[in-house]
């Protein structure tokens, strides 16, 4: 087992290991005392894990009451994140007792969120159960719901107790959900190690999965360490997403959040490239990489349709945007831009050279 220690304004351990769920609640135990369990996941993942981990808390000593709702971006919405809060309320949890989100990003988000204002604050664990939510989301402290103008419009910064991540868990994972996080991953290479993109650009993934997850992991803990409350260098995470996320929504949640990601890291290099920040090749190694993952490349959304809908994005500032813009593999830099420019650097992305 790996363990990464995140010593934020709340420190907690990440625990990274194969068949770690049947203890769960044990080393829960060392971070939580005993006390009242709420634990929170999708339709899909309770029937895959929700009894194993609610007998391994009861076996610790928690007394826990379940909350399940639909799987998917869909249900990231106000209303499911009130119907957690009136369950929380029903089931009378106090402020000495803990959520438990058991899933994806979907779930970690919201199930965070709910932890994060329900009584001003109770503690929350993670248990990430897919690649993306173990390497990425499960781990920084955001938390947050969807509005109908955007993703993740509203929301909370609230450092977990625990992150257990078990990754026999992501066995279960269809291919094309495996795929969503392995867009985050390279993220993670293009950002700060070119060692990391190697091992997708080789397509070894999977006969590295647990150096891979730790080493994604133990890159957000400095990023995030840095820069806890995102108000400079915590931005570089957002690799991919300024215009991913405007194709995820145009989209209507049809295109998930790794393919929209793969096809913003994209953009971005072509964006880059077009600046005179990176080398063609550059561009044509991340491409490549992503491709070779079966993840999508392009998009038909006009360079205004996707400019229009970046900036109702949360990351806009005024009348600036901030791009992050890779120059080669293993660094990136921010590119504030105004947002009147926007719509001319969506333009040069879709062009294909």
């Amino acid at each position: 087992m790996k363990t990464v220690e995140v010593n934020t304004s709340t420190p907690y351990r990440v625990l990274i290991g194969k068949d770690l769920l049947p203890e769960a609640g044990a080393y829960i135990r060392q971070a939580v005392k005993p006390c009242r369990a709420a634990l929170i996941t999708d339709d899909i993942v309770e029937g895959l894990y929700g009894r194993k981990t609610e007998e391994a808390l009861l076996q610790a000593g928690f007394s826990v009451c379940r909350f399940v709702f639909p799987n998917g971006e869909a249900s990231k919405n106000a209303k499911t994140y009130l119907d957690m809060l009136e369950f929380l309320a029903r089931e009378q949890l106090t402020r000495t007792d803990l959520v438990v989100a058991l899933g994806g990003g979907v779930t970690g988000d919201m199930a965070g969120f709910a932890a994060a204002t329900y009584l001003r604050g109770i503690s929350f664990v993670q248990i990430p159960t897919t690649f993306l939510a173990a390497i990425d989301s499960s781990v920084g402290g955001k938390t947050g719901i969807d509005l109908k103008s955007g993703k993740n419009l509203a929301g909370a910064f609230w450092q977990p107790r625990l992150v257990l991540c078990d990754y026999s868990t992501l066995s279960t994972l269809p291919e094309t959900v495996f795929a969503d996080g392995c867009a985050e991953a390279v993220k993670y290479g293009i950002l700060a190690s070119p060692g990391l993109f190697e091992v997708f650009e080789k397509g070894r993934v999977k006969e590295e999965l647990e150096a891979v997850i730790q080493e994604c992991v133990a890159i957000k803990r400095d990023v995030v360490m840095a820069d806890e409350f995102d108000r400079g260098q915590r931005q570089l995470l957002n690799l991919g997403h300024t215009l991913g996320h405007a194709i995820e929504k145009r989209s209507g949640f049809t295109v998930t959040h790794g393919q929209a990601v793969a096809i913003g890291t994209v953009l971005a290099a072509r964006i880059s490239l077009h600046l005179g920040l990176c080398k063609k090749e550059t561009v044509e190694r991340i491409q490549r990489t992503l491709r070779g993952l079966s993840l999508p490349t392009e998009t038909d959304f006009s360079a205004k349709e996707l400019a229009e809908t970046a900036l109702s994005d949360k990351k806009r500032r005024g009348d600036e945007i901030t791009l992050i813009l890779p120059e080669e593999i293993g660094r990136c830099r921010l590119y504030p831009v105004p947002v009147a420019e926007l719509p001319g650097l969506a333009e040069a992305a879709l062009r294909k050279e």
